[in-house]
């Protein structure tokens, strides 16, 4: 089961996140970029779950 690489920042819906961006996700795969989620403390507001740095995927020119 692979995670659902959201290209977008779901607080400001401005930051683009290629699949090779640094990105913050919860358990339930919510997506935000760095300067959000660091205002939000690293807490999903969403679901109240932890922030953590997102896997990156390395680009092939393939999308995966």
């Amino acid at each position: 089961m692979a995670l659902e690489m959201r290209e977008r920042c779901e607080r400001c819906e401005t930051a683009v996140l290629p699949h090779d961006a640094a990105a913050r996700i919860c358990s339930h795969e919510c997506t935000f970029c760095p300067p959000c989620s660091e205002a939000m403390r690293h807490i999903c507001p969403n679901c109240g779950g932890e922030l953590v740095l997102r896997p990156r995927r390395a680009v092939t020119g393939q999308e995966a």
